[in-house]
């Protein structure tokens, strides 16, 4: 019985620790970049976008196309970054509780 009380215990200490972590991932920012660096995305480890920085020579009538692309990939080397920083926090996290590997928890 003091082993489930313990896991109890334990249990209740990680959702409170995942409960501060959420908040801090919340202000974690990221930023992606292709074209190198001609265009920048800042987003939230969450997936929040907070900004978009182009260089006015992409900006051109002609270039419609290549921007898109480039703000996709900058978009996708942020989302990257972001997922490598959750990843990290996790396993901070959970480090010591002895989970199995691959065991996902939700945010």
């Amino acid at each position: 019985m003091t082993d489930f009380l313990g896991m109890m215990k334990k249990a209740k200490e990680l959702q409170s620790k995942m409960q501060d972590m959420q908040a801090e991932v919340a202000t974690i920012e990221v930023e992606g970049a292709s074209g190198a660096g001609l265009v920048k995305v800042t987003m939230t480890a969450k997936g929040d976008l907070k900004a978009i920085a182009i260089d006015p020579s992409l900006l051109k009538a002609d270039e419609g196309e290549i921007l898109e692309d480039l703000i996709i990939a900058a978009h996708a080397d942020a989302r990257a970054k972001a997922e490598r920083t959750m990843a990290e926090k996790m396993q901070a996290l959970t480090g010591g509780l002895g989970l199995p590997p691959g065991l996902k928890l939700p945010f």
